[in-house]
Formats: C-alpha cells, sequence, structure tokens
C-alpha cells in the first residue's frame, strides 16, 4: 500500500516523533493510532523464534511460545551450504508471520576472534567472506517471508566480557578487512531491514553514537537503506546516538531517551530533520511489516522439525574416523554413554534460548534406528550438574561398553559452560567428561565420540578415540540426526568454519583477550583464525574448512578463464569434482587466494569462494567461481578504499586451508596508481620497488652516480657490488651525497626529488 510518510510525519508532534524513536515496552515498537501507525513486534530469532509473554523477563523461557530450535549459527555454517541456510531462514519467517512478528533479532556476523567468547556459537566463523555469506542468504530466506531482519552485532562484539564498556581498539586495515567485511557483503547483498548497533565502543566511540560505522560507512558507502536499532540497554547518549545515526532505542527507557531527543531539538544541538529521518526510516519498516502481514499464517511443525534435521546433519562435522569405524552396524551391539544422550544439549544460553516444539532424544533415536532394544546399552557416565567424577557412573560405562562391539560416548560443554553474558576462561570439557573418554578407551578399542558443545575445545584425549563427531549444537532435531550419522544414513558434509587449536595458547588473540580494564587491543591484526595458524606455520588441531566424508572425493582441471586482468574486470575459475568412492555425497569445494608478493604485509591465503555439491558415486561435475577486484585486494588506508597490487596471485582450491589439492596463477594489473610522495627520506628500494617510478629513478640514479669512483670500484668487484646494492636498498635519498665524494649536490637531489614526484603525480592523473 502506497502511503505518504513524510505527510504522517509532518501532522505529529514532537513529542511524538521522539516517541517513535524509542520502544513502547520490551518488545514492541511504537505506534501513532491517530496517524494510522500501528504498534509493532520484534523478536530474538537467530536459530529460532523466541516470542514471550507480555510479563516475561527478556532473557526467561517458560513464557516464550513454542518453536522450532533450528541448530545454532556454528553448526549452520559448518554446512558451508549457502541454499539450507536460506531455506531454514524461510521457515523461520513462516514462524514469524503465524505469530505476528514483524522482525527477527539475527542473524549475528561477529568474527570469531578468540574460541572463549561465550557467545561463539551465535556466530558464524573466524573468516568475513564465509560468515558473510551465511547470513546473507539467511536473510534473504527470512525475508522472502515478509518478515524483516536485523543485522547484529555492528560492530567489533567478539566478547562478552565487560561488553557494555569494553573499548576494541583496531587499526583501520584490521577493522575493514575482518570485522567489518563479515558484516558489509551481508548488507550489499541481502539489504536486512535493520541492523542492530554493538555494545561496546570501537576505537573510543560507543557503536550507539559512533557516526562513522552508522552513517558514513553503514549508510553512505554500503547504501543500507532500513533502520539501526540499539542493542538492549546499549545506548549512551540518546541525543548523540540519534545525531549520529541510531534511529531507534531498545527497549523503551521509560521516557529518559524521548526527553533527551526532546531537549536537543528545543535547544537546537539536535536539527529536528535528523528526528524527522530517523522516524521516516523507522515508519517504513513498520508499514513494510503491515503490508507483508500474512493474514491467518500457520506452518508445518513437523516439516519444520524435519528440516532442522537435515540442518543438523549437515552441519556436524565428522573430525576422526580411524579404521572406518563408522558408519556402524546395525546388527552389532553398541553402548551409548553419556548424560547427554538422553538429555541432550541442543542450543546456547542466553537470549537465543528457544522453547522447543519437540526435542529428539538421541539415545531413543539409535534405538529406534537399530530396531533392536537388546543391541543398545546405556551408562550415564557422568552427572550433568557438576564436574566431579562418579566412581560407580564410570563402571557403570566401562561394564557396558566391555559388553558391546563399540562405545558411543556423548560429551562437550554443559549449558553452563558457554552463554551470553561471559566467556569461558579455558577450552577443556568438565573432568568427568575427559575422564569418561578416558576410561572407556582403556577397556573398548572401538571408541567414537559425538561432543556438544559451541566452539571448539582441547582434545588431550584425541588419540585415544578412534572416532569423533562435533556435533556442535544441533537444535531440537539433533538426535534423529546424530543416529543418522552414525549408522549411515547420512553421509556427513559438515566442514569447520573454524579453527581448532592444540591449546588456547597458539590462538592469536590469546595475549590480548580479553583485554585490561575496559580496553582490548587487536595486537593481532588481520591474522585471526586460519590467516595466522597458516601463515605462521602453527599446526592446528583441526584446520579451518576441515571435514570427513564416508566416500572420496577427487579434483581435476582447474582451469582461470584469463591469465592476465585488470582488477576491473572479473575472472572465472573453473574446477571439476568427482565421487570416487561407493555412496553419494556432499563435497566443499574451498577457493583461496594468495598475493605471491606484496609491498604489504598479507595472509599466506585467503578464503574467496566455496560451493558445496552433491554427487552421486562415479558422478563428476564442474564448479565455476567468478572472482572480482576484492578477491584480490587488501584495504589501503591511504587511498581510503580496496586496492590491488599489480602483480601475480596463487589461486588455491583444496578441501580445506591446509589441503590444498589444485594451484594456478593469473596476473591482475591495478588501474588504481598509488601516488608515492617522494622525500629526503625516501629510501632507494622503496623507489625500486614501485613500478611506476622505478624506470626513471634508475635513470636519475644512473646520472648521479657517473662520476661516483665507488661506482666504478663496485663494476669491477662482484662482492663489492652485491654489498653496494644491499646498502643502497634502505639508504635514504639525502645519504647519496654522503657516499658520492661530492659528485652529488643538493641541488641535484632537490631536482631529483621534483621530478619524481612530478612523474607520480602524472601517473595517478591518467
Amino acid at each position: 500500500m502506497s502511503r505518504d510518510i513524510k505527510s504522517i510525519i509532518s501532522q505529529m508532534t514532537l513529542e511524538e516523533k521522539a516517541g517513535m524513536c524509542s520502544g513502547l515496552d520490551f518488545w514492541h515498537l511504537k505506534g501513532v493510532e491517530r496517524l494510522g501507525v500501528p504498534s509493532v513486534m520484534v523478536t530474538d530469532g537467530p536459530h529460532g523464534l523466541r516470542k514471550q509473554a507480555e510479563d516475561a523477563d527478556h532473557l526467561g523461557l517458560a513464557n516464550s511460545v513454542p518453536a522450532t530450535c533450528f541448530p545454532s549459527a556454528v553448526t549452520l555454517a559448518s554446512s558451508w551450504n549457502k541454499e539450507l541456510m536460506k531455506e531454514v531462514g524461510v521457515a523461520l519467517g513462516e514462524e514469524s508471520q503465524a505469530e505476528d512478528v514483524a522482525v527477527i533479532l539475527g542473524p549475528g556476523a561477529n568474527i570469531k576472534r578468540s574460541p572463549l567468547c561465550g557467545r561463539n556459537f551465535e556466530y558464524f566463523s573466524e573468516d568475513p567472506f564465509l560468515s558473510s555469506e551465511m547470513a546473507a542468504n539467511h536473510i534473504l530466506g527470512v525475508q522472502s517471508q515478509g518478515v524483516g531482519t536485523s543485522l547484529k552485532h555492528f560492530a567489533a562484539n567478539n566478547q562478552e566480557h565487560r561488553r557494555m564498556s569494553t573499548n576494541a581498539v583496531i587499526d583501520e586495515r584490521t577493522l575493514r578487512e575482518i570485522y567489518l567485511a563479515s558484516f558489509e557483503n551481508t548488507v550489499k547483498k541481502a539489504q536486512p531491514w535493520t541492523v542492530m548497533c554493538a555494545y561496546n565502543k570501537i576505537n573510543g566511540e560507543f557503536a550507539s553514537e559512533n557516526k562513522n560505522l552508522l552513517t558514513d560507512i553503514l549508510r553512505d558507502e554500503w547504501g543500507f537503506d532500513g533502520f539501526v536499532v540499539s542493542d538492549w540497554g546499549a545506548v549512551n547518549e540518546r541525543d548523540n546516538g540519534l545525531e549520529t545515526g541510531l534511529d531507534l532505542e531498545m527497549p523503551a527507557s521509560n521516557g529518559l531517551g524521548e526527553n533527551k531527543v526532546m531537549e536537543a531539538v528545543k535547544s537546537g544541538k539536535l536539527v529536528e530533520e535528523k528526528l524527522d529521518l530517523a522516524v521516516e526510516r523507522i515508519l517504513k519498516i513498520i508499514f513494510m511489516a503491515v503490508d507483508n502481514k500474512k493474514e491467518n499464517a500457520t506452518y508445518d511443525k513437523k516439516e519444520h522439525h524435519q528440516l532442522a534435521r537435515k540442518a543438523a546433519s549437515e552441519g556436524m562435522v565428522l573430525l576422526k574416523n580411524e579404521d572406518h569405524v563408522l558408519p556402524l552396524a546395525k546388527d552389532k551391539k553398541v553402548a551409548v554413554i553419556g548424560a547427554f544422550a538422553k538429555k541432550p544439549r541442543y542450543q546456547g544460553g542466553g537470549s537465543s534460548h528457544i522453547n522447543p516444539t519437540k526435542i529428539d532424544n538421541v539415545f531413543e533415536e539409535i534405538t529406534s534406528l537399530v530396531g533392536n532394544d537388546a543391541q543398545v546399552n546405556y551408562a550415564e557416565g557422568y552427572h550433568l550438574h557438576d564436574d566431579q567424577m562418579d566412581e560407580q557412573l564410570i563402571e557403570e560405562a566401562k561394564q557396558a561398553a566391555t559388553q558391546s562391539d563399540s562405545a558411543v560416548l556423548f560429551v562437550g560443554l554443559p549449558d553452563r559452560y558457554e552463554s551470553e553474558g561471559y566467556d569461558r576462561v579455558h577450552l577443556n570439557i568438565p573432568e568427568n567428561h575427559r575422564i569418561l573418554i578416558e576410561a572407556v578407551a582403556e577397556v573398548q578399542p572401538n571408541v567414537v565420540v559425538v561432543l556438544s558443545n559451541g566452539a571448539p575445545i582441547e582434545m588431550p584425549w584425541l588419540d585415544k578415540v578412534k572416532g569423533l563427531l562435533e556435533g556442535y549444537l544441533g537444535g531440537q532435531a539433533v538426535g534423529g540426526a546424530v543416529a543418522d550419522i552414525l549408522y549411515g544414513n547420512v553421509n556427513p558434509s559438515g566442514k569447520l568454519a573454524e579453527t581448532f587449536p592444540i591449546k588456547i595458547s597458539d590462538n592469536p588473540s590469546f595475549l590480548n583477550f580479553p583485554g585490561e580494564g575496559d580496553t582490548v587491543e587487536y595486537k593481532e591484526g588481520i591474522f585471526v583464525g586460519y590467516r595466522y595458524y597458516d601463515t605462521k606455520e602453527i599446526e592446528p588441531l583441526f584446520p579451518f574448512g576441515y571435514g570427513l566424508s564416508y566416500t572420496n572425493f577427487t579434483y581435476s582441471n582447474l582451469q582461470i578463464s584469463e591469465k592476465q586482468i585488470k582488477d576491473t574486470d572479473t575472472v572465472d575459475v573453473t574446477v571439476s569434482v568427482k565421487n570416487t568412492g561407493e555412496i553419494k555425497g556432499k563435497e566443499t569445494v574451498q577457493l583461496y587466494v594468495r598475493d605471491v608478493e606484496s609491498n604489504v604485509v598479507r595472509p599466506a591465503k585467503e578464503l574467496k569462494g566455496f560451493e558445496k555439491v552433491e554427487l552421486e558415486p562415479g558422478e563428476e561435475k564442474s564448479l565455476i567461481f567468478t572472482l572480482d577486484k576484492r578477491a584480490f585486494a587488501y584495504y589501503n588506508v591511504d587511498l581510503q578504499d580496496w586496492h590491488v597490487e599489480t602483480g601475480e596471485f596463487e589461486i588455491l582450491v583444496g578441501k580445506s586451508s591446509r589441503d590444498i589439492v589444485l594451484t594456478d596463477t593469473v596476473f591482475v594489473e591495478s588501474t588504481v596508481p598509488v601516488r608515492v610522495t617522494v622525500h629526503r627520506n625516501t629510501l632507494v628500494g622503496d623507489l625500486m620497488a614501485n613500478p611506476t617510478l622505478a624506470p626513471l629513478a634508475t635513470e636519475l640514479l644512473k646520472e648521479a652516480n657517473k662520476n661516483n669512483p665507488l661506482m666504478d670500484v663496485a663494476d669491477n668487484n662482484e662482492d663489492m657490488a652485491e654489498m653496494m646494492e644491499a646498502m643502497m636498498k634502505y639508504m635514504p635519498l639525502r645519504a647519496l651525497a654522503n657516499f658520492s665524494q661530492g659528485h652529488f649536490t643538493e641541488e641535484m637531489l632537490t631536482e631529483m626529488i621534483d621530478k619524481l614526484n612530478q612523474a607520480s603525480k602524472e601517473q595517478v592523473v591518467q
């Protein structure tokens, strides 16, 4: 329905306009009944709808309406399946329509800087490209149903420790290449209806009043056209926030925020046009929700449960399968051990906690799949409520294991180990879980461990088990999904979206997480996750992109459409993948790019493309990846833009960041020369490394040194020539006079600098 929003705003009082920019209560936006503006509801929803009753506290569970609890973001990202993400998004949109919810608060696109972050289960990846692709498809799915999303938490909310006061100190290049990049592609590709600002400060300014983030970058540069909402309670000074781009304050502040805005307008501190613009953005989304409302909307709970099961099985990652211990045979006895088998941990804690429509019991699903109760022995193994070992439970577990052909242990991190609100302090599983694994492994050679956790753990027991399935937080259908994989009904196809370090001190942020007081410095820079491990050549426990299958895949026929391109062009990379095993399976082909030689520090490789493909035994398919400028660029802080250095780039195709099977190269020519300002302290070597200035610099230096006796000696002495070349590389131009024995004057130096700067200027103008 067409509406004249500006006309509606013109009829509002100052109080009504200020009120529109603050919540009605915890979950509702204000309306203006006399002008036909309704109040609409927003609610949590990264992996399931958490609509709460009017009198419920925002972290409660009991008063939430039943909804499908899909796998958490950590699991969904490990599927590397963009279409599946969209399917889950569609389902979330359908459930939101059925519950009259206008906007669901998610997804979370924050980068996993450290595996200790208590909220990592809500985020997708350590890699911004993978994170943004998953987030964008999630949003496209939800919003296809006429329901909005709120991309969060913008930006640099990478820890829970002191999250409402901490100042994230991040250099501009790192901010752009890692932490903002996860949001940038998501906004440009999917246009979320809303973006939620973070609690923390970024380089000294609260995210809720950071004009550079909320206006200059998000709106002016990326083209975001929805409204910006605060994280719940993230507002520092409401009038400053509105001035810098924060449109909506949530939840209601009982008039405090509105009064500050009105006073600012009345005093002239805030121009009323800024307030009108915020109201316009909010009204646009309210009316979009109203116009897209589907009357009497319903959804199929069974169908959504099956989708949750499919999503869980695709996101689980097979990390170890020694001697083909998996899949299990149905006619063999199995010991199912661990309290998680009957009381599964299927989601994270905090604001994303869902009241599921049903929960699959892992033990019951295995028993049902096997079809014979006598084939399954169960032992509790440990208590869920504490970490203390119970010797009787250990003995019962060992007895069950010895009476079986194999043992499947369900262990991991209980709810109390990771949640919104606090970070972990180590990567260990509970002591009674560890002891259980080691005790059972002493009496049963065929041990399979199934993990339930939202982030990496250390595994000192890894060499004692034959099988390891990373189940992550699989949602309400986790039990059926685990059974499907254990018995081969589903071929595992998940790949890690994060690196598992051997120990926490291997992580690049270790010395600077979570910071001191209210300051956390991102001193590792762009070297986050695999960018650090691969460049530093530190062996991880399991690398980024890693995951096994019950079948085998081979890659071949890597082709690049053009071997030399300009940075304004695109290039297609084609590769063939074949299922050389005996059963159907899915493989995620990963494409990385490496700058062979760069004048700036760059990682050993960066993910720039991925595709998941399903193949029958013997089937082969070709995949095409299209790479544009951003695949080769770094963020140049001097240019304030993405820049490609002229040179050769390796195209690396593989099964993980550490398992590269095909390589080729492409030469990329930059069309944006970087102007170099030459001065007295410019190094000779820097001039010679600059493709624009090197020819002229060589000519001028040769002329300057034509009468220098040292050059004559060097010309006739190979060792002397090599030493002179090394010395010249790091010699400032001013020092040429010191070694010329009077043959190179200050006037000649000034003339040389002028000529080089003129050449640099002319090149940029061209």
